[in-house]
Protein backbone atom coordinates (compact mmCIF):
# COMPACT_ATOMS: atom_id res chain seq x y z
CA UNK A 1 0.00 0.00 0.00
CA UNK A 2 1.18 3.49 -0.82
CA UNK A 3 1.19 5.91 2.00
CA UNK A 4 -0.29 9.49 0.89
CA UNK A 5 1.52 12.15 2.21
CA UNK A 6 -0.36 15.03 0.92
CA UNK A 7 -3.24 15.33 -1.57
CA UNK A 8 -3.60 18.50 -3.23
CA UNK A 9 -7.17 20.05 -2.93
CA UNK A 10 -9.23 20.74 -6.22
CA UNK A 11 -8.47 23.98 -6.26
CA UNK A 12 -4.63 23.01 -5.59
CA UNK A 13 -5.17 20.27 -8.07
CA UNK A 14 -5.84 23.32 -10.63
CA UNK A 15 -2.96 25.50 -10.11
CA UNK A 16 -0.56 22.72 -10.02
CA UNK A 17 -1.62 21.32 -13.36
CA UNK A 18 -1.39 24.83 -15.25
CA UNK A 19 1.59 25.17 -17.91
CA UNK A 20 0.86 28.91 -19.21
CA UNK A 21 4.27 30.78 -18.48
CA UNK A 22 3.05 33.08 -15.43
CA UNK A 23 0.49 31.70 -13.14
CA UNK A 24 -0.88 33.33 -10.05
CA UNK A 25 -2.74 31.43 -7.52
CA UNK A 26 -5.04 32.69 -4.48
CA UNK A 27 -6.78 36.22 -3.83
CA UNK A 28 -7.93 35.19 0.05
CA UNK A 29 -6.61 33.98 3.66
CA UNK A 30 -6.66 30.06 3.83
CA UNK A 31 -7.06 28.91 0.50
CA UNK A 32 -3.71 26.58 0.76
CA UNK A 33 -0.86 28.57 -1.37
CA UNK A 34 2.00 27.85 0.86
CA UNK A 35 1.34 24.51 0.42
CA UNK A 36 1.18 24.57 -3.60
CA UNK A 37 3.60 26.78 -3.87
CA UNK A 38 6.30 24.01 -1.49
CA UNK A 39 4.53 21.25 -3.47
CA UNK A 40 5.30 22.69 -7.29
CA UNK A 41 8.73 21.73 -7.81
CA UNK A 42 8.35 18.19 -6.61
CA UNK A 43 6.69 17.27 -10.35
CA UNK A 44 10.50 17.85 -11.65
CA UNK A 45 12.96 16.74 -9.12
CA UNK A 46 13.94 13.67 -11.05
CA UNK A 47 15.03 15.73 -13.74
CA UNK A 48 18.93 15.74 -12.44
CA UNK A 49 19.60 19.41 -14.18
CA UNK A 50 16.18 20.92 -12.61
CA UNK A 51 16.39 24.47 -10.50
CA UNK A 52 13.92 25.97 -8.57
CA UNK A 53 13.64 29.06 -6.57
CA UNK A 54 11.05 29.83 -3.65
CA UNK A 55 11.21 33.50 -2.99
CA UNK A 56 9.36 35.63 -0.03
CA UNK A 57 10.49 39.46 0.72
CA UNK A 58 12.71 38.61 3.97
CA UNK A 59 14.18 35.48 4.98
CA UNK A 60 12.13 35.33 8.52
CA UNK A 61 8.93 34.59 6.38
CA UNK A 62 10.22 31.78 4.92
CA UNK A 63 10.37 29.76 7.88
CA UNK A 64 6.77 28.74 7.30
CA UNK A 65 7.69 27.16 3.82
CA UNK A 66 10.88 25.63 5.22
CA UNK A 67 8.85 24.07 7.79
CA UNK A 68 6.36 22.78 5.46
CA UNK A 69 9.30 21.49 2.81
CA UNK A 70 10.98 19.54 6.53
CA UNK A 71 7.29 17.42 6.83
CA UNK A 72 7.12 16.91 2.74
CA UNK A 73 10.37 16.68 0.65
CA UNK A 74 11.93 14.31 2.66
CA UNK A 75 9.58 12.21 3.66
CA UNK A 76 8.81 11.69 -0.30
CA UNK A 77 12.37 11.64 -1.28
CA UNK A 78 14.46 9.59 1.02
CA UNK A 79 17.72 10.43 -0.28
CA UNK A 80 16.69 14.24 0.32
CA UNK A 81 18.83 16.25 2.28
CA UNK A 82 18.75 19.78 3.63
CA UNK A 83 21.59 22.36 3.64
CA UNK A 84 20.39 25.15 6.21
CA UNK A 85 23.26 27.36 5.48
CA UNK A 86 22.65 27.31 1.84
CA UNK A 87 18.57 27.21 2.33
CA UNK A 88 18.83 24.54 -0.16
CA UNK A 89 17.25 20.99 -0.60
CA UNK A 90 19.75 18.86 -3.03
CA UNK A 91 17.42 15.24 -3.98
CA UNK A 92 19.18 12.35 -5.31
CA UNK A 93 18.63 13.39 -8.69
CA UNK A 94 21.21 16.17 -7.85
CA UNK A 95 18.15 18.56 -8.72
CA UNK A 96 17.74 21.56 -6.27
CA UNK A 97 15.35 23.60 -4.65
CA UNK A 98 16.20 26.62 -2.92
CA UNK A 99 14.93 29.55 -0.76
CA UNK A 100 16.06 32.90 -1.01
CA UNK A 101 14.80 36.36 -0.27
CA UNK A 102 14.77 39.72 -1.71
CA UNK A 103 13.85 42.42 0.52
CA UNK A 104 14.61 45.53 -1.62
CA UNK A 105 15.62 45.92 -5.42
CA UNK A 106 19.06 45.97 -4.77
CA UNK A 107 19.29 42.32 -3.43
CA UNK A 108 18.28 40.98 -6.93
CA UNK A 109 21.74 41.55 -7.79
CA UNK A 110 22.63 38.16 -5.69
CA UNK A 111 20.63 36.15 -8.43
CA UNK A 112 22.42 37.76 -11.31
CA UNK A 113 24.45 35.11 -13.19
CA UNK A 114 22.08 32.42 -11.62
CA UNK A 115 19.13 30.41 -13.18
CA UNK A 116 16.51 29.27 -12.33
CA UNK A 117 13.59 26.34 -14.15
CA UNK A 118 10.96 27.54 -11.94
CA UNK A 119 10.54 30.58 -9.90
CA UNK A 120 8.23 30.82 -7.34
CA UNK A 121 7.15 33.90 -5.46
CA UNK A 122 5.21 33.79 -2.07
CA UNK A 123 2.82 37.01 -1.14
CA UNK A 124 3.45 38.38 -4.58
CA UNK A 125 2.19 41.51 -4.06
CA UNK A 126 4.93 42.12 -1.57
CA UNK A 127 7.28 42.67 -4.49
CA UNK A 128 7.43 45.47 -6.67
CA UNK A 129 7.68 45.03 -10.54
CA UNK A 130 10.45 45.98 -11.10
CA UNK A 131 12.02 42.99 -8.62
CA UNK A 132 9.60 40.45 -10.08
CA UNK A 133 10.22 41.55 -13.82
CA UNK A 134 14.14 41.23 -13.31
CA UNK A 135 13.87 37.62 -12.27
CA UNK A 136 12.67 36.66 -16.00
CA UNK A 137 15.72 37.20 -16.88
CA UNK A 138 16.78 33.95 -14.16
CA UNK A 139 14.33 32.33 -15.80
CA UNK A 140 15.72 29.48 -18.16
CA UNK A 141 16.49 25.82 -18.31
CA UNK A 142 19.81 24.02 -17.55
CA UNK A 143 18.58 21.19 -19.94
CA UNK A 144 16.00 18.80 -21.63
CA UNK A 145 12.94 17.45 -19.55
CA UNK A 146 11.97 20.52 -17.25
CA UNK A 147 9.52 23.24 -17.40
CA UNK A 148 9.91 26.70 -17.26
CA UNK A 149 7.98 29.16 -15.85
CA UNK A 150 7.16 31.91 -13.38
CA UNK A 151 4.45 31.37 -10.56
CA UNK A 152 3.46 33.56 -7.98
CA UNK A 153 0.74 32.89 -4.81
CA UNK A 154 -0.86 36.09 -2.80
CA UNK A 155 -2.78 37.72 -0.74
CA UNK A 156 -4.67 41.66 -1.78
CA UNK A 157 -2.29 44.20 -0.38
CA UNK A 158 1.53 45.32 -0.50
CA UNK A 159 3.36 47.81 -1.93
CA UNK A 160 2.50 45.29 -5.08
CA UNK A 161 -1.25 45.35 -5.26
CA UNK A 162 -1.02 47.68 -7.97
CA UNK A 163 0.78 46.12 -10.68
CA UNK A 164 -0.55 42.49 -9.66
CA UNK A 165 -3.89 43.40 -9.67
CA UNK A 166 -3.61 45.16 -13.49
CA UNK A 167 -1.68 42.29 -14.53
CA UNK A 168 -3.53 39.04 -13.27
CA UNK A 169 -7.26 40.24 -11.88
CA UNK A 170 -8.30 42.99 -14.54
CA UNK A 171 -6.79 41.43 -17.25
CA UNK A 172 -9.13 38.86 -17.44
CA UNK A 173 -11.32 36.81 -15.94
CA UNK A 174 -10.71 34.23 -13.78
CA UNK A 175 -9.21 31.02 -15.13
CA UNK A 176 -9.05 33.04 -18.65
CA UNK A 177 -5.49 32.66 -20.39
CA UNK A 178 -4.00 36.00 -21.43
CA UNK A 179 -1.72 35.53 -24.16
CA UNK A 180 0.86 38.36 -24.48
CA UNK A 181 2.72 39.12 -27.79
CA UNK A 182 6.69 40.10 -27.64
CA UNK A 183 8.81 41.27 -30.24
CA UNK A 184 12.30 40.33 -29.80
CA UNK A 185 15.06 41.79 -32.37
CA UNK A 186 17.28 39.27 -33.95
CA UNK A 187 21.19 39.43 -34.44
CA UNK A 188 21.13 39.19 -37.84
CA UNK A 189 18.52 41.55 -38.11
CA UNK A 190 15.03 41.67 -38.53
CA UNK A 191 12.56 40.79 -35.51
CA UNK A 192 10.66 37.30 -33.86
CA UNK A 193 7.46 38.06 -32.89
CA UNK A 194 7.03 35.06 -29.49
CA UNK A 195 4.00 34.71 -27.25
CA UNK A 196 3.90 34.18 -23.49
CA UNK A 197 0.71 33.56 -21.63
CA UNK A 198 -0.77 34.13 -18.15
CA UNK A 199 -3.01 33.13 -16.01
CA UNK A 200 -5.33 33.51 -12.26
CA UNK A 201 -6.80 31.06 -10.40
CA UNK A 202 -8.49 32.07 -7.72
CA UNK A 203 -8.69 30.68 -4.29
CA UNK A 204 -10.53 31.34 -1.09
CA UNK A 205 -10.64 29.66 2.33
CA UNK A 206 -14.05 27.96 1.29
CA UNK A 207 -11.93 26.20 -1.27
CA UNK A 208 -10.25 24.78 1.63
CA UNK A 209 -12.83 21.75 3.28
CA UNK A 210 -9.87 20.20 4.78
CA UNK A 211 -8.98 23.87 6.96
CA UNK A 212 -12.69 24.22 7.38
CA UNK A 213 -12.84 20.84 8.72
CA UNK A 214 -10.57 20.76 11.23
CA UNK A 215 -10.87 24.44 12.48
CA UNK A 216 -14.33 25.79 11.69
CA UNK A 217 -13.75 28.75 13.66
CA UNK A 218 -11.52 29.83 11.45
CA UNK A 219 -14.12 31.39 9.25
CA UNK A 220 -15.12 33.61 12.47
CA UNK A 221 -11.55 34.67 12.90
CA UNK A 222 -11.45 36.21 9.10
CA UNK A 223 -15.13 37.87 10.13
CA UNK A 224 -14.11 39.36 13.11
CA UNK A 225 -11.08 41.41 11.19
CA UNK A 226 -11.73 45.34 10.38
CA UNK A 227 -14.06 45.97 6.84
CA UNK A 228 -11.45 46.28 4.70
CA UNK A 229 -9.57 43.71 5.29
CA UNK A 230 -12.15 41.14 5.69
CA UNK A 231 -13.00 41.84 2.39
CA UNK A 232 -9.89 40.77 1.33
CA UNK A 233 -8.94 37.83 3.25
CA UNK A 234 -12.11 36.11 3.40
CA UNK A 235 -13.51 37.12 -0.11
CA UNK A 236 -10.68 38.05 -2.04
CA UNK A 237 -11.54 41.27 -2.91
CA UNK A 238 -9.07 43.41 -4.85
CA UNK A 239 -10.84 46.92 -4.14
CA UNK A 240 -9.77 47.37 -0.66
CA UNK A 241 -7.68 46.19 1.44
CA UNK A 242 -4.82 45.87 4.45
CA UNK A 243 -2.58 49.32 4.42
CA UNK A 244 -4.87 51.53 1.57
CA UNK A 245 -4.47 54.86 1.40
CA UNK A 246 -7.19 56.24 0.04
CA UNK A 247 -10.07 53.87 1.77
CA UNK A 248 -12.27 56.68 0.84
CA UNK A 249 -12.23 55.92 -3.24
CA UNK A 250 -15.25 54.86 -4.64
CA UNK A 251 -16.02 53.98 -8.73
CA UNK A 252 -19.19 53.24 -8.55
CA UNK A 253 -20.78 52.96 -12.69
CA UNK A 254 -24.30 53.14 -11.82
CA UNK A 255 -23.86 56.68 -10.53
CA UNK A 256 -21.30 58.13 -13.68
CA UNK A 257 -23.80 60.46 -14.40
CA UNK A 258 -25.77 61.76 -11.26
CA UNK A 259 -22.10 62.05 -9.97
CA UNK A 260 -22.92 61.20 -5.95
CA UNK A 261 -21.74 58.52 -4.41
CA UNK A 262 -18.76 57.83 -6.64
CA UNK A 263 -15.52 59.82 -7.38
CA UNK A 264 -15.39 58.24 -11.14
CA UNK A 265 -17.77 60.20 -13.73
CA UNK A 266 -19.02 60.64 -17.04
CA UNK A 267 -17.31 63.12 -19.31
CA UNK A 268 -19.08 66.69 -19.89
CA UNK A 269 -18.53 69.99 -21.67
CA UNK A 270 -16.70 72.12 -19.08
CA UNK A 271 -18.07 75.20 -18.98
CA UNK A 272 -15.72 78.19 -20.51
CA UNK A 273 -15.94 80.46 -16.99
CA UNK A 274 -14.04 77.23 -14.85
CA UNK A 275 -10.36 77.27 -14.12
CA UNK A 276 -8.29 75.06 -15.76
CA UNK A 277 -4.78 73.78 -13.79
CA UNK A 278 -2.42 71.50 -15.08
CA UNK A 279 -0.38 69.57 -12.80
CA UNK A 280 2.97 67.53 -13.60
CA UNK A 281 5.08 64.55 -12.49
CA UNK A 282 8.33 64.02 -14.45
CA UNK A 283 9.66 60.65 -15.19
CA UNK A 284 11.84 59.00 -17.84
CA UNK A 285 12.67 56.04 -16.73
CA UNK A 286 9.81 55.59 -14.91
CA UNK A 287 6.22 57.04 -15.79
CA UNK A 288 6.25 60.82 -16.09
CA UNK A 289 1.75 61.97 -15.62
CA UNK A 290 0.30 65.10 -16.68
CA UNK A 291 -2.91 65.38 -15.42
CA UNK A 292 -5.63 68.72 -16.92
CA UNK A 293 -7.97 69.66 -13.97
CA UNK A 294 -10.35 72.16 -13.83
CA UNK A 295 -12.45 74.39 -10.80
CA UNK A 296 -15.91 74.53 -10.62
CA UNK A 297 -17.66 77.66 -8.91
CA UNK A 298 -17.46 75.38 -5.50
CA UNK A 299 -14.01 74.78 -5.64
CA UNK A 300 -14.33 71.39 -6.74
CA UNK A 301 -11.82 69.93 -8.44
CA UNK A 302 -12.31 67.75 -11.73
CA UNK A 303 -9.81 65.34 -13.42
CA UNK A 304 -10.96 65.78 -16.75
CA UNK A 305 -7.80 64.72 -18.96
CA UNK A 306 -4.25 63.33 -18.21
CA UNK A 307 -1.49 62.21 -20.52
CA UNK A 308 0.35 59.19 -18.67
CA UNK A 309 3.96 57.89 -19.97
CA UNK A 310 3.52 54.40 -19.45
CA UNK A 311 6.09 52.14 -21.79
CA UNK A 312 3.95 49.31 -21.76
CA UNK A 313 5.02 47.37 -18.33
CA UNK A 314 3.89 48.52 -14.73
CA UNK A 315 6.17 51.74 -13.61
CA UNK A 316 8.46 51.52 -16.93
CA UNK A 317 8.69 55.15 -18.32
CA UNK A 318 8.50 55.79 -22.24
CA UNK A 319 12.17 57.26 -21.84
CA UNK A 320 11.00 60.49 -23.93
CA UNK A 321 13.12 63.38 -25.07
CA UNK A 322 11.83 66.81 -22.91
CA UNK A 323 11.45 68.92 -25.75
CA UNK A 324 9.65 66.43 -27.85
CA UNK A 325 7.36 65.85 -24.56
CA UNK A 326 6.34 69.56 -24.41
CA UNK A 327 5.23 69.76 -28.08
CA UNK A 328 3.15 66.51 -27.17
CA UNK A 329 1.12 68.32 -24.59
CA UNK A 330 0.80 71.46 -26.61
CA UNK A 331 -0.49 69.33 -28.97
CA UNK A 332 -3.18 67.65 -26.84
CA UNK A 333 -4.24 71.17 -25.52
CA UNK A 334 -5.05 72.32 -29.06
CA UNK A 335 -7.02 69.05 -30.12
CA UNK A 336 -9.26 68.34 -26.58
CA UNK A 337 -12.31 70.49 -26.70
CA UNK A 338 -12.51 71.10 -23.06
CA UNK A 339 -8.47 72.59 -23.49
CA UNK A 340 -8.58 73.94 -26.55
CA UNK A 341 -8.05 77.93 -26.86
CA UNK A 342 -8.08 78.08 -22.62
CA UNK A 343 -6.41 79.49 -20.34
CA UNK A 344 -4.55 76.80 -18.62
CA UNK A 345 -2.04 77.29 -15.42
CA UNK A 346 0.72 74.74 -14.77
CA UNK A 347 1.93 73.43 -11.28
CA UNK A 348 4.64 70.71 -10.78
CA UNK A 349 7.29 69.17 -8.87
CA UNK A 350 9.67 72.22 -8.38
CA UNK A 351 12.87 69.78 -8.74
CA UNK A 352 11.77 70.20 -12.60
CA UNK A 353 13.18 73.81 -12.23
CA UNK A 354 16.30 72.80 -10.84
CA UNK A 355 19.49 73.96 -13.41
CA UNK A 356 22.71 70.84 -12.56
CA UNK A 357 24.96 73.43 -14.86
CA UNK A 358 22.39 73.60 -18.04
CA UNK A 359 18.90 74.31 -18.67
CA UNK A 360 16.10 72.90 -16.31
CA UNK A 361 13.05 70.41 -17.60
CA UNK A 362 11.09 73.76 -16.92
CA UNK A 363 13.65 75.80 -19.25
CA UNK A 364 13.46 73.63 -22.09
CA UNK A 365 9.88 73.03 -22.09
CA UNK A 366 9.15 77.16 -21.89
CA UNK A 367 11.00 77.17 -25.45
CA UNK A 368 8.16 75.14 -26.25
CA UNK A 369 5.64 76.97 -25.09
CA UNK A 370 4.62 74.76 -22.15
CA UNK A 371 5.21 76.93 -18.83
CA UNK A 372 5.09 75.53 -15.06
CA UNK A 373 5.38 77.12 -11.62
CA UNK A 374 6.35 75.38 -8.89
CA UNK A 375 4.42 72.93 -7.11
CA UNK A 376 3.64 72.42 -2.99
CA UNK A 377 5.87 69.52 -2.49
CA UNK A 378 4.46 69.07 1.11
CA UNK A 379 4.36 65.89 1.08
CA UNK A 380 1.80 64.83 4.39
CA UNK A 381 -0.14 68.10 4.06
CA UNK A 382 -0.67 67.04 -0.26
CA UNK A 383 -2.05 63.67 0.67
CA UNK A 384 -4.62 64.78 3.65
CA UNK A 385 -5.29 67.27 0.80
CA UNK A 386 -6.89 63.86 -0.95
CA UNK A 387 -8.31 62.74 1.89
CA UNK A 388 -10.56 65.95 2.33
CA UNK A 389 -11.58 65.87 -0.87
CA UNK A 390 -12.42 62.80 -1.24
CA UNK A 391 -14.78 62.37 1.19
CA UNK A 392 -18.42 62.76 1.15
CA UNK A 393 -21.06 65.06 2.15
CA UNK A 394 -24.33 64.19 3.22
CA UNK A 395 -25.95 64.53 -0.31
CA UNK A 396 -22.93 61.75 -1.44
CA UNK A 397 -21.01 64.71 -3.27
CA UNK A 398 -17.15 64.32 -2.84
CA UNK A 399 -15.05 67.71 -4.02
CA UNK A 400 -13.10 65.75 -6.18
CA UNK A 401 -13.96 63.67 -9.57
CA UNK A 402 -12.09 62.11 -11.95
CA UNK A 403 -13.70 61.47 -15.90
CA UNK A 404 -13.91 57.87 -16.85
CA UNK A 405 -11.60 58.41 -19.64
CA UNK A 406 -8.98 59.41 -16.94
CA UNK A 407 -7.79 55.30 -16.18
CA UNK A 408 -4.55 55.52 -15.02
CA UNK A 409 -5.27 57.87 -12.11
CA UNK A 410 -8.53 55.50 -11.49
CA UNK A 411 -6.53 52.49 -11.59
CA UNK A 412 -3.43 53.64 -9.37
CA UNK A 413 -4.81 56.18 -6.66
CA UNK A 414 -7.10 53.12 -4.85
CA UNK A 415 -4.09 50.97 -4.91
CA UNK A 416 -1.66 53.20 -3.11
CA UNK A 417 -0.43 51.29 0.81
CA UNK A 418 1.19 53.27 3.52
CA UNK A 419 5.31 53.26 3.56
CA UNK A 420 6.20 50.92 6.40
CA UNK A 421 8.82 53.07 6.95
CA UNK A 422 6.41 56.57 7.16
CA UNK A 423 3.46 55.17 8.35
CA UNK A 424 1.20 58.54 7.76
CA UNK A 425 3.38 59.00 3.81
CA UNK A 426 2.40 57.15 0.37
CA UNK A 427 4.89 53.98 0.09
CA UNK A 428 7.05 55.70 -3.15
CA UNK A 429 7.55 51.75 -4.74
CA UNK A 430 4.49 52.10 -6.18
CA UNK A 431 2.90 53.38 -9.01
CA UNK A 432 2.51 57.34 -7.21
CA UNK A 433 3.07 59.22 -10.45
CA UNK A 434 -0.71 60.21 -11.08
CA UNK A 435 -0.57 60.63 -7.59
CA UNK A 436 2.04 63.13 -7.08
CA UNK A 437 1.07 64.89 -10.19
CA UNK A 438 -2.54 65.37 -8.42
CA UNK A 439 -0.84 66.77 -4.99
CA UNK A 440 0.60 69.77 -6.30
CA UNK A 441 -2.79 70.71 -7.93
CA UNK A 442 -4.40 69.98 -5.48
CA UNK A 443 -2.38 72.06 -2.77
CA UNK A 444 -2.65 74.89 -5.03
CA UNK A 445 -6.74 74.96 -4.27
CA UNK A 446 -6.21 73.57 -0.83
CA UNK A 447 -9.47 73.05 1.48
CA UNK A 448 -10.19 72.46 5.38
CA UNK A 449 -12.10 69.21 6.19
CA UNK A 450 -16.07 69.92 5.65
CA UNK A 451 -18.28 69.12 8.52
CA UNK A 452 -20.40 65.84 8.16
CA UNK A 453 -18.33 64.88 5.25
CA UNK A 454 -17.71 60.73 5.31
CA UNK A 455 -16.98 58.04 3.14
CA UNK A 456 -19.77 54.86 2.20
CA UNK A 457 -18.55 51.62 3.85
CA UNK A 458 -17.63 48.81 1.12
CA UNK A 459 -19.97 47.43 -0.72
CA UNK A 460 -22.96 49.63 0.53
CA UNK A 461 -25.60 51.88 -1.70
CA UNK A 462 -26.02 54.68 0.40
CA UNK A 463 -29.23 55.48 -2.03
CA UNK A 464 -30.38 52.02 -1.81
CA UNK A 465 -30.75 52.01 -5.49
CA UNK A 466 -29.08 48.93 -6.63
CA UNK A 467 -27.84 49.84 -9.94
CA UNK A 468 -30.85 52.82 -10.63
CA UNK A 469 -30.21 56.28 -11.23
CA UNK A 470 -31.50 59.44 -9.41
Amino acid sequence: MKKVLWRPQPRQAEFLRRREYEVLYGGAAGGGKSEAAVMLPLYWVGVPWFRALILRKSFPQLRELIDKSLVYYGSAFPGARYNVTAHRWTFPSGATVSFGSMYGTADREKYRGLQFDLIIFDELTHFTWAEYSFMFSRNRPAGPGTFVGMRGTTNPGGVGHGWVKNRFITAAPPMTPIVEEVEVGLPEGGTKRMTRSRLFVPATVFDNRALLTNDPGYLANLGMLPEAERNAQLYGSWDSFEGQVFTEWRDDPAHYVDRRWSHVIAPFRIPGHWTLIRGFDWGYARPFSVGWWAVDEDGRLYRIAEYYGCGGAPDRGLRLEVAELARRIRAMEQENENLKGREIMGVADPAIAQRDGGDSIADIMARERVFWGKGDNTRLAGKMQYHYRLAFDGEGLPMLYAFRTCRHFIRTLPALVYDPGRVEDVDTRGEDHAYDEGRYVLMERPITPRTGATAPRAGEDPLNMKGGSA
